[in-house]
């Protein structure tokens, strides 16, 4: 489906952000959490460290090393009020947005059943 080509994870700065919301991680768990509660994520860990890199130069996450398990250190990440107001700012960006894709939808339906008459 050439619509479809070449798309980025065009929202994956505020899943990463309700990820964190919920509780604090490091970017292999936050990818994890997201492959696992999203249909068709597709956003690589690289992806989601670029996006950790950004919030965290933004002021929206901040991080500590955690030194407490065996092996290599992890910088887990926690959410700031900044973070949760660019939270809050992204869910009145995607309920604009559904609002505009539901009005595509039922328009698109009702041609659909106008052609089928």
């Amino acid at each position: 489906m050439s619509v479809m080509k070449g798309r980025n994870y065009r929202h994956l700065t505020a899943f990463v952000l309700l990820a964190l919301a919920r509780q604090e991680m490091h970017g292999g768990a936050i990818h994890t959490t997201l492959c696992q509660t999203l249909p068709n994520f597709n956003a690589d860990t690289g992806a989601v460290y670029r996006c950790l890199q950004e919030l965290e130069n933004d002021g929206a996450v901040e991080s500590v090393w955690d030194t407490s398990e065996p092996g290599p250190a992890r910088k887990i990440y926690r959410i700031t009020s900044v973070g949760w107001n660019e939270l809050s700012e992204w869910e009145k960006d995607i309920k604009y947005r559904l609002s505009n894709l539901n009005y595509f939808l039922t328009t698109y339906e009702e041609i659909i059943q106008k052609r089928r008459d």
